[in-house]
């Protein structure tokens, strides 16, 4: 059994990393240590005593987001019916700060914006698998490049949520991470599940001219 003291390091280790994900969605990760300790309700020390640093504060960031990320995908595509799937989608108030969190990640750019798609690469990648292998998911022909694609719709979906609230037609994902992911999905969720159930295209000319050309230009 675990002690009270452990149960209170895990409870304030994750309402840090919760504040954090908020945080640094909102101000960038050039907030401090500070700020995320007085909106966790915590000292500082307590943040290095869990985390290390603030390095250490984002890596755990990003692995929690990408957790979330992967297990909820895996859920979907193996164990989980369509409406449960869609009950954990519509509980907005969870995914909001994640969403908020993978959109300055991704504004940020540099190394740290880099290794996060590949690993959302590599996740992706990791669940098609079991999808696949548990029915769910048609076989790719490039199973590798179809997880990139996908992360690269992704991405376009959520730079497309920043333009259109620097345009004035949605909350920022950012300042207002649960709101703009809301707004989001009233127009996305169905559109996406439409592509991701039916085929755009009638035939498979397209696919198979494509695949032609790519034997052509192999050596």
């Amino acid at each position: 059994m675990r002690s009270a003291t452990t149960d209170d390091d895990l409870t304030a280790r994750a309402r840090i990393r919760d504040a954090a994900l908020l945080r640094f969605a909102r101000d960038g990760f050039g907030a401090g240590l500070r700020a995320v300790a007085a909106d966790a309700g915590v000292s500082p020390a307590l943040v290095i005593h869990h985390f290390g640093s603030k390095d250490g504060l984002r890596a755990a960031c990003d692995a929690y987001v990408l957790d979330r990320i992967r297990s909820q995908k895996e859920a979907s595509l193996t164990t989980e019916t369509p409406r449960e799937s869609m009950a954990h989608l519509a509980d907005l108030t969870q995914y909001g700060p994640v969403f908020g969190y993978v959109v300055r990640s991704l504004a940020a750019g540099g190394a740290l914006a880099s290794r996060f798609v590949e690993d959302m690469v590599a996740a992706t990648g990791d669940y098609l698998a079991l999808g696949v292998a548990a029915g769910t998911v048609s076989p790719s022909v490039d199973p590798a490049g179809r997880a990139r694609y996908l992360v690269a719709q992704s991405v376009g979906l959520l730079q497309l949520a920043l333009i259109d609230a620097e345009a004035g037609r949605a909350p920022s994902p950012t300042l207002e991470p649960v709101a703009a992911f809301t707004a989001l999905s009233r127009w996305a969720v169905v559109p996406a599940m439409e592509m991701l159930t039916e085929p755009l295209l009638t035939d498979h000319d397209l696919l198979a001219a494509a695949l032609d050309e790519l034997a052509r230009e192999e050596p």
